[in-house]
């Protein structure tokens, strides 16, 4: 997910707490004392997390110049870099040489520009607005999530039991909806987008906050491009929540329940990398289906097609990496 920074210089007591509320990544400040009476966030400043110049830069480009020294800054480390006129010193520019730009932005035009820039956009912007709405539809912007996971549409080649075993159920702090859920596999290169427990059924409630994710070794897709094994996660991690339609945003881990359940081998086939995951024996566990529809495990059979994500190379500590990895 993108990052919201506010830029509290001068110090505004008004728009600190716009920023708190509406879960903005940082503040900057001259100082970070009163900022720390109002809450807990990250602050940039000469006492706070983070201080200019040391951790980060604060640039003004102006010319080619100054763009030539920035691109150089932005391939080592992270900066905020300002501009009188974006249309003048293109961002795809700095987005090209790295993942460490942060844009400052005055107005809500500025801030799609910068997240949607190259279809991945800057790593985050810096708001410099006294309008408390503009922060908070910033910040909506930005934690709307992306558009940019690729699913694909595979095809189920067999669904057999896999003795007992234990599952892990991933519980959110955020309300999911029909469509989404979490992508799951048991190699680090194919994924199964398992549905979140939205729909009704005559056994139990609907968990809208819950994905009944798979086995405790299964590899989940979280925040960062990266994977962790669901036996890892634990409360106050961040994970990612996939729609069907490719949309993504991200979710903060509330709970995790890892109970002993009769399991299903899921395996599928796409362009002819085979793919599987190991899924709870129940109704109640679906995958999803090009139309975004939920399919439960229970009814899968060869031939039906459903929705995941392919990838080629492998993973080191749930970075991806061009290696070749043979995983079974």
């Amino acid at each position: 997910m993108k990052q919201v920074f506010v830029d509290l210089r001068p110090w505004n007591k008004e728009l600190a707490i716009v920023a708190l509320e509406s879960g903005a990544d940082g503040v900057i400040t001259e100082s970070a004392v009163p900022v720390r009476e109002l809450g807990r966030i990250l602050v940039i400043a000469p006492d706070g997390d983070l201080v200019l110049d040391k951790d980060i830069r604060e640039m003004t480009i102006e010319s080619t110049d100054d763009q030539a020294l920035a691109m150089a800054a932005a391939r080592s480390g992270r900066i905020i870099v300002h501009t009188p006129d974006w249309t003048i010193i293109p961002l795809e520019n700095l987005v090209a040489c790295g993942e460490n730009v942060i844009a400052a932005v005055t107005n809500m035009k500025e801030a799609k520009q910068a997240l949607t820039v190259l279809e991945k956009g800057v790593a985050g912007v810096l708001v410099k607005t006294t309008d408390p709405d503009l922060i908070r539809n910033i910040a909506k912007l930005a934690q709307a999530g992306s558009t940019g996971q690729q699913l694909h549409n595979i095809c189920i080649t067999a669904v057999k039991p896999a003795g007992m075993g234990e599952r892990v159920c991933v519980d959110t702090c955020s309300l999911m909806v029909d469509g989404e859920g979490m992508l799951v596999g048991n190699t680090s290169s194919g994924f199964f987008l398992v549905h979140a427990e939205t729909l009704t059924n005559p056994y139990v409630a609907p968990r809208p906050f819950r994905v009944n994710a798979g086995g405790v070794h299964a590899y989940l897709q979280i925040t960062g491009g990266k994977t962790a094994y669901l036996a890892d996660l634990k409360a106050g991690d961040r994970v990612n929540i996939v729609h069907g339609n490719g949309s993504s945003r991200e979710a903060t881990v509330g709970r995790v329940k890892i109970e002993r359940r009769p399991l299903f081998l899921v395996e599928a086939e796409f362009e002819g990398q085979k793919l599987s995951v190991i899924l709870q024996n129940a109704e109640t566990i679906r995958l999803v289906r090009p139309d975004y529809s939920a399919v439960s495990v229970t009814s899968l059979k060869p031939g039906d097609i459903v929705l995941g994500s392919v990838e080629s190379g492998g993973r080191h500590f749930g970075m991806a990496i061009d290696e070749t990895i043979i995983e079974k």
